[in-house]
C-alpha cells in the first residue's frame, strides 16, 4: 500500500467538505467517481493525483434495504433446499455440490421492463437472505431480501401463504384421480385439507395449496398413478413469477405485496 494514498471516504469528506458519514453515503450510493469510474467502497485507496468527483444529483442518503425475486433454474440450491416450506422430495431436495442460486444474482442478469432503469448498487447484493426455500431439482420463484420487515413476514407467514406450482408428470392418472388430488388423500399419515388442483395441459398439473410439506406434491401424484418429473413454483401469495425469464431477477416493487 502506497504511503501517500488515503481512504476514499476521507478524500471526499475533505474535498466537499462534509462529514465522514456523509462521504460514505455518497460513495455507497454510487455517486462518487474516481478517474471517471464509479467506486462504491468507502475504504478504497486513492492517490493525490487521482481525480475524485461527485456525480450530478448526488444525495447523501441511507440506502434502503431491497427485496428481489429470482427465477431459479433446476440444479441450483436456494434457501434450505426444500426442507422448510419447500415443495420437493426431501430425499432429493439437496444436491451435494450444487451451485447456490444466489450466484445468479448480479447486474448482468437483472430484468427491467420499461421506464428508467433502476440504480443497481453493490450494496444490493450483500446480506441477502432467502425465506422461500426451493428444492434443488425444482425451478421457479425464489425471494431474497435485506429487509427485516419482509423477512419477518415471510418467516412467520410462509405456512399460510398460498403457493402455486406446476408439476410435469408422466403415467396415467387413476380413475377419479383429479378429485382425489383436490381432496381425499393423506400425507405422512394425516388427511390433507382441500387443495386446488387442475390440468394445465396434458402433462402439467397446477397445484395451489398452503402449508406445503417437502415431498407432498410428489407423494400426492404417486398416489394417483403419476410421477413428477419437474416442478416449478409460479406464485407465492399475491406475488407471481409472471414472465421473468429463467436465471434472471428483478427488484420487488414498492406496491407489490405477498
Amino acid at each position: 500500500m502506497s504511503e501517500d494514498t488515503i481512504r476514499l471516504s476521507k478524500r471526499v469528506a475533505e474535498q466537499l467538505p462534509c462529514s465522514r458519514r456523509e462521504a460514505e453515503l455518497y460513495i455507497e450510493g454510487g455517486w462518487v467517481r474516481v478517474d471517471g469510474q464509479t467506486v462504491e467502497a468507502p475504504g478504497a485507496r486513492v492517490a493525490p493525483h487521482q481525480q475524485v468527483a461527485l456525480a450530478p444529483g448526488a444525495r447523501a442518503e441511507e440506502i434502503p434495504p431491497i427485496t428481489l425475486i429470482l427465477h431459479k433454474p433446476a440444479g441450483y440450491e436456494a434457501g434450505l433446499g426444500g426442507m422448510a416450506g419447500g415443495m420437493g422430495d426431501p430425499r432429493t431436495s439437496r444436491s451435494q455440490g450444487a451451485p447456490e442460486a444466489l450466484t445468479l444474482v448480479h447486474p448482468e442478469s437483472l430484468r427491467t421492463e420499461g421506464g428508467p432503469p433502476p440504480r443497481v448498487l453493490q450494496r444490493h447484493f450483500r446480506q441477502l437472505e432467502c425465506f422461500t426455500p426451493l428444492p434443488t431439482e425444482a425451478s421457479g420463484l425464489v425471494v431474497y431480501t435485506q429487509d427485516r420487515r419482509v423477512a419477518r413476514k415471510l418467516s412467520e407467514d410462509i405456512e399460510t401463504l398460498e403457493q402455486e406450482c406446476i408439476a410435469q408428470v408422466t403415467g396415467e392418472i387413476a380413475a377419479g384421480g383429479l378429485q382425489k388430488l383436490c381432496h381425499g388423500l393423506s400425507f405422512n399419515g394425516r388427511p390433507l385439507p382441500p387443495i386446488k388442483v387442475s390440468w394445465q395441459s396434458e402433462r402439467h398439473l397446477r397445484f395451489a395449496l398452503k402449508g406445503i410439506r417437502p415431498g407432498q406434491v410428489a407423494s400426492m401424484c404417486e398416489a394417483v398413478g403419476l410421477t413428477v418429473t419437474a416442478l416449478k413454483r409460479i406464485r407465492i401469495g399475491r406475488l407471481p413469477l409472471a414472465k421473468l425469464p429463467e436465471g434472471q431477477w428483478r427488484y420487488l416493487m414498492p406496491w407489490e405485496r405477498f
